[in-house]
C-alpha cells in the first residue's frame, strides 16, 4: 500500500491499478507498506530511483544501509515493533530522501509511524521537505524507543516484587514458581536486547544523515539531529543498565532455586541421620546370635522399640537446638 502525505499532514492513498499521472505538488512524504513490485515500479518511475526491496534491507553492511545515489540519500534502520507482545521483533525500515520528498519502505508496522502520522499536523513550522520530515520522523521514533525502555523497566520492577517481595508468613511459593519467572526473565531480556540494537542502529542513521548537506543547509534540523544523537547515546546508557538489572534479576532468581532445593537436600538429610541410630538399633538386634541377653528377656521387645525411638528423638532435638531445621 502506497500512503502519501501533503505538507499539513493529510494522507493520499495511491494505488497501483490506477495509478496518477504525476505526484501532487504538495506531497512531502511517500509511505509504502508491504508494497508489491507494481507499487515499486510506480515510485520508481515517479522519482526515477530504484526503490530498496525487502532482500536490500536485509542487508546488514553499512555500504548497503547507508549510502547516496542518483542524488538520494538511502538509509536503513532496524526498529522495535510488537513491543507490547510477548515477542517483540526488529524490522528493517528504508529511508530515501530524493528532490525534497521522504520515501519509506516498511514490511512491519512500527508504533511510532502511526504516532508521528497522528500529530504530523501539529509539527511546529510544518513539514515543508522531506529532509524536515524524517528528522521530526527520528525524534518520534527515538521518543517511542525511550517509552519500550519504560515499558521494560515496569515490567522488570513487576517482576522483581512477584520474586522478593514479602509472602504471608508460613506461605510457601507454588511448585515451579520461580523457574517460571525464568521465562518472563528471557521475555525482558529479548526485548531490552531488540532496544539496544534498534538504538545501534539509529545512532549509525543519525550520524550519517547529519552529513547530508541538506541537514547541514538547515540550521533547525542540523540542532535537531544533534539533539537526536544525544538523546540515543543517552537511552544506550540507559538500556546498557537495565539489561545490568536484568541480569542481577536472572543470578538472584537462580540463587533462590538453589537455596529451594538445598533446603529440600537438607531435610533428607537430616531425616536420614534421624533415622540411622533407630536403624543400628534394629540391626545389633537383627544378629543371630545364640548368645544375646535380650533376647531371653520379656521386656527385650519393648525396650529395642524404646531404645530405637528414644535414639530417634535425641538426634531430632539436637537438630532443633543447632538451628538447622
Amino acid at each position: 500500500m502506497i500512503t502519501a502525505y501533503r505538507d499539513n499532514g493529510e494522507a493520499v492513498v495511491i494505488s497501483a491499478v490506477k495509478p496518477p499521472v504525476s505526484l501532487p505538488s504538495d506531497i512531502v512524504w511517500i509511505d509504502m507498506l508491504r508494497p508489491d513490485k507494481a507499487e515499486d515500479l510506480l515510485v520508481e518511475g515517479f522519482l526515477g530511483i530504484d526503490v530498496p526491496t525487502r532482500d536490500d534491507l536485509k542487508d546488514i553492511e553499512p555500504s548497503s544501509r547507508l549510502y547516496t545515489a542518483k542524488d538520494a540519500v538511502f538509509m536503513t534502520a532496524s526498529l522495535v515493533c510488537k513491543a507490547e507482545s510477548g515477542q517483540p521483533e526488529l524490522t528493517d525500515v528504508a529511508f530515501v530522501l530524493t528532490k525534497g520528498l521522504l520515501i519509506t519502505i516498511r514490511y512491519d508496522e512500527p508504533k511510532a509511524f502511526d504516532l508521528f502520522t497522528a500529530a504530523m499536523h501539529r509539527i511546529p513550522g510544518g513539514c515543508t521537505t522531506g529532509t524536515v520530515l524524517v528528522t521530526r520522523l527520528f525524534e518520534t521514533i527515538v521518543d517511542r524507543t525511550a517509552e519500550i525502555l519504560e515499558i521494560a523497566v515496569a515490567r522488570i520492577d513487576g517482576l522483581s516484587l512477584q520474586v522478593f517481595g514479602d509472602r504471608p508468613a508460613g506461605k510457601r511459593r507454588p511448585p515451579h514458581f520461580l523457574e517460571a519467572k525464568l521465562m518472563d526473565v528471557a521475555s525482558h531480556h529479548r526485548l531490552v536486547a531488540k532496544t539496544r540494537d534498534s538504538l545501534a542502529s539509529l545512532s549509525r542513521v543519525l550520524t550519517f544523515l547529519y552529513t547530508v548537506p541538506t541537514v547541514q543547509e538547515n540550521k533547525d534540523t542540523k540542532e535537531l539531529c544533534r539533539t537526536i544523537s544525544r538523546d540515543i547515546q543517552s537511552l544506550s546508557e540507559h538500556a546498557s543498565f537495565i539489561s545490568g538489572n536484568i541480569t542481577f534479576l536472572l543470578d538472584a532468581s537462580l540463587g533462590l532455586i538453589n537455596v529451594e532445593q538445598n533446603a529440600i537436600i537438607k531435610i533428607f538429610s537430616i531425616a536420614a541421620v534421624v533415622f540411622l541410630p533407630p536403624t543400628l538399633v534394629a540391626s545389633l538386634y537383627g544378629m543371630n546370635f545364640d548368645f544375646m541377653p535380650e533376647l531371653k528377656w520379656a521386656y527385650g521387645y519393648p525396650m529395642a522399640v524404646v531404645g530405637m525411638v528414644i535414639s530417634a528423638i535425641v538426634p531430632y532435638y539436637f537438630f532443633r537446638w543447632k538451628g538447622w531445621l
